[in-house]
């Protein structure tokens, strides 16, 4: 049975809890014994660990020796795909000097995945590498999934990470065993990054540095398998976990990350509990069921998700192309998606209460009028936040609500009529940078920011617009900057390289970001400030970028740039997603991404340099990007060849 039930989790797959077992050729025995027993799944070996193809007597010469396994019809095919994942023979060593062994091993691996395909398995749990080295092995494991049908292949990792010193530029233990994800990482490029490859973590009673642990939330990782010894006793004698431990499984948990129980029982439970012998239905207890309890009673305690987290869970990871605000009308769903977003406007209504307070002190609130001209106003939604701000503060106002998309007029005049604004509002059916405004503006507000500020031409538009504000008129927002952060990013890597073309690569998206990791503070890139009053006005930027790496988390694979803005509506009120200053449930945008044609492996203590462009022509914005150090990467997106925003 599933852990337990949380709000909004019903997508979540690390509700469901496993239990790693020995060889048992009673398939059906093994598998009733352990659902019934509370877990939901088995990782089971497939076949009998005394097995060695040397060892089979083969009458015909060859060597396709049928592996010594059950019959398929043990179970149904459902069962095989909902309640089993296959456990690979751990015996098996492709990297081995014993040139028999390695044989075996090679005729086994091929044999027992062709086993487990038969059966429809969902996964297959490969045994970790033996040593340092493990390029054949690789080299086997990559020929079987260019043939593979949609079967996962979960690498086994112990999660350790040496602190010594570091040799042949791996950080390499006293007892020669390399950082894991060092050995993760070099297993994954010679199978290519392939998306059927994914991890399981091993996790033992010692971990790593936190921002070691990092690392491995933007890799693939499919299941942490938990050993009993990693588990410590409370006062009552039952078996609990240490305070880092509960947050690592916790992560797991919000990643849909399964946890796996594996070992023997090493608790002694009081007597007379719940925990030891039969249950209360008086069938035997299972062994190892007062640490699937505690896996379950931590995740039913975890927080709940906030209402923003549970609208957003569809968009996980879900890499969209940014909008083309001049280019296209935005159509009535999408209103409909921006317009929810309260949090958005109640900042501007702040904003626009704070520049009319400024701009009219009390004794002339009756007698002063202030033109203010919504430009990009949609739907209406910033046309009401200033209203209300005016009728907030006691200020008279006359508005314009200036909109290109004659589909959104309508709406504009509709709600205009049913709100009686009509005395108050003006609705011109114009592009900003076109229209010549009857009078001046004293303030100026606009929300034609995208999800790194600039990229949705707000530069542009509002140098088109700003010929018609006052000396003295404000703009909201006042200015807004860019930032950019690394990030390891599997998932989004391999979408993307899925199209198998430059073209995506070169692609900026607007992504939820949620299996990754940040591996590095934000820094700010390209700034922009309205009004902006300069004669020569240039919109193009550069900016070189350096990031410093945590030393403690070890070498870390770079796929791609996660970017965020932060904007000043009016000064102290803020709007934007950059992490550390983001708007609290505010949903109006996601992350923007970057990706890198070829990740990059970061080695401890070596910095990472960036430079990004902003290039602007005449009918086009583009960005282009790079990376200089560790290594040279090719520049992105040279001449908007793949992605730009049109004028």
């Amino acid at each position: 049975m599933p852990l337990g039930e949380r709000k909004g989790d019903e997508k979540n797959d690390s509700k469901y809890c496993g239990v790693e077992t020995e060889f048992d050729d009673n398939m059906p025995q093994l598998l009733g014994r352990n659902i019934l027993g509370g877990f939901d799944f088995v990782i089971a070996p497939l076949m009998d660990p005394n097995y060695r193809p040397s060892l089979m007597e083969n009458r015909d010469g060859g060597s396709c020796v049928l592996p010594f396994a059950g019959s398929d019809l043990e179970l149904s095919p459902s069962q095989w795909s909902s309640h089993v994942v296959g456990k690979i023979s751990s015996w098996i060593d492709l990297d081995s000097e014993d040139e028999i062994l390695r044989r075996d091993s090679e005729i086994s691996l091929r044999q027992e995945i062709a086993w487990a395909s038969h059966l429809s398995l969902q996964a297959c749990l490969l045994p970790a590498p033996k040593g340092v080295s493990c390029a054949n092995y690789a080299r086997c494991v990559n020929q079987i999934l260019q043939n593979l049908n949609n079967m996962q292949l979960w690498l086994r990792i112990p999660l350790k990470k040496s602190d010594d010193d570091i040799v042949n530029g791996n950080p390499v233990t006293m007892d020669g065993h390399v950082d894991s994800w060092e050995l993760w990482n070099a297993f994954r490029a010679l199978c290519e990054h392939h998306i059927q490859l994914s991890v399981a973590l091993d996790v033992l009673p010692s971990l790593p540095s936190v921002n070691s642990l990092l690392r491995w939330f933007g890799e693939p990782v499919r299941a942490a398998i938990v050993n009993t010894n990693s588990f410590l006793t409370n006062a009552r004698g039952y078996p609990c976990l240490s305070k880092r431990h509960q947050k690592l499984l916790t992560g797991f948990f919000n990643h849909s990350i399964q946890i796996v129980v594996s070992g023997q029982p090493v608790h002694n439970l009081p007597m007379g509990s719940s925990g030891s012998g039969e249950s209360n239905t008086g069938t035997q207890r299972h062994p190892l069921r007062a640490y699937l309890d505690y896996v379950g009673y931590l995740y039913q305690n975890m927080d709940a998700l906030p209402e923003q987290e549970r609208f957003e869970l569809g968009y996980r990871d879900y890499l969209q192309s940014p909008l083309q605000p001049l280019m296209d009308n935005l159509e009535a769903q999408t209103y409909e998606t921006f317009e929810r977003d309260t949090v958005k406007y109640i900042q501007y209504q702040r904003a626009v209460a704070y520049a009319l307070m400024d701009r009219v002190p009390d004794e002339k609130a009756s007698t002063v009028t202030t033109v203010l001209m919504v430009v990009g106003a949609g739907r209406g939604p910033l046309v009401r936040a200033s209203l209300q701000a005016a009728e907030e503060t006691g200020r008279k106002l006359k508005v314009y609500a200036v909109e290109k998309n004659p589909n959104a007029i309508v709406t504009l005049h509709s709600l205009v009529r049913l709100e009686g604004w009509e005395q108050i509002v003006t609705i011109v059916s114009s592009d900003m940078r076109c229209w010549d405004a009857p009078e001046k503006a004293d303030i100026l507000v606009s929300e034609l920011l995208g999800s790194f500020g600039d990229n949705e031409l707000s530069p542009e538009c509002l140098d088109g617009a700003e010929r018609f504000l006052k000396p003295d008129g404000v703009s909201i927002p006042t200015s807004y900057t860019s930032f950019i952060q690394p990030v390891t990013a599997s998932k989004l890597y391999n979408d993307i390289k899925s199209h198998k073309d430059i073209v995506h690569f070169e692609t900026a998206y607007v992504v939820k970001l949620h299996r990754v990791a940040r591996l590095a503070t934000p820094q700010p890139v390209f700034t922009f400030t309205h009004p902006e009053h300069s004669t020569n006005k240039n919109n193009n930027r550069y900016k070189k970028l350096r990031f410093e790496i945590p030393v403690d988390t070890g070498s870390a694979m770079v796929h791609g740039f996660a970017g965020y803005f932060d904007a000043v509506l009016y000064k102290d009120v803020h709007l934007g997603i950059e992490p550390s200053t983001a708007t609290p449930n505010m949903f109006s945008w996601f992350s923007i991404f970057f990706p890198l044609r070829t990740p990059v492996c970061v080695p401890p203590g070596i910095p990472l340099d960036v430079h990004m462009w902003r290039c602007c022509g005449s009918t086009k914005v583009w960005y282009e990007w790079c990376v200089t150090s560790p290594s040279a990467s090719p520049i992105h997106n040279s001449n908007g060849r793949s992605y730009w925003v049109g004028l």
